[in-house]
């Protein structure tokens, strides 16, 4: 693999706001402090899902709460250009994949990253897991491609619990103890989302888990 000093321009493709730190915040936050120049894009809400009426005024409401807690939360890692698309939570299988195709290639070709985060294909959620699979269709090495890797992060509460086909790390970043907490201080302004250990969404889930790959490749995170 090549070194993450390689990386410039990147990409981070979430299927709903918080997914983008749960995922790679802590990455996000040394990258950043290193010079790289970031863009997010959340194809879905990650609300809706949760109210018998998607479409009802609560919903609505909750939608751009969180939409809202993202911009506090990207904002405190120095992070400012973002993009809602609000595909409807848990209903990602009901879109016609080629749409979503769509938002992740008009991404590629205004932003011109040269790295693409995104989800792993085996999370427990669907969503996740069609988020996945569009951003391989989207960024295909052929014709005028121009992005040089895709990277899959782990989500907790998701990747952890698709038992049969669990994530399986092969590319680190060693971080700090401050880039750690930069991650959890962003994640706690997703009001209401995280909570108590053991949770895996939690200070010590977090925690945790940089703790384990990083004893899995030689470092403290």
């Amino acid at each position: 693999f090549e070194s993450y000093l390689a990386m410039e321009r990147i990409l981070v493709i979430a299927a709903h706001p918080d997914d983008e730190l749960l995922g790679c915040g802590g990455t996000i936050a040394k990258l950043k402090s290193n010079g790289c120049i970031f863009k997010i894009i959340f194809i879905g809400e990650g609300s809706s899902c949760r109210f018998d009426d998607p479409f009802c005024k609560d919903a609505q409401t909750a939608i751009e709460k969180r939409n809202l807690c993202a911009q506090n939360a990207l904002k405190s890692l120095g992070i400012s250009d973002y993009e809602f698309n609000n595909l409807p939570c848990g209903r990602f299988d009901q879109i016609p994949i080629i749409e979503i195709n769509k938002i992740i290639e008009k991404a590629i070709n205004s932003f011109v990253p040269d790295t693409v985060f995104t989800h792993y294909h085996g999370d427990a959620n669907n969503d996740h897991k069609i988020v996945h699979k569009s951003t391989i269709m989207a960024t295909r090495p052929c014709g005028d491609n121009i992005v040089k890797r895709v990277m899959c992060y782990e989500v907790l509460s998701s990747s952890e619990w698709s038992f049969s086909n669990p994530f399986t790390a092969n590319y680190f970043i060693s971080l700090e103890e401050r880039e750690i907490t930069a991650k959890w201080e962003a994640l706690s302004l997703y009001e209401g989302e995280m909570r108590d250990y053991p949770f895996p969404r939690s200070w010590e889930g977090v925690r945790t888990l940089a703790e384990n790959r990083g004893a899995q490749s030689g470092n403290i995170y």
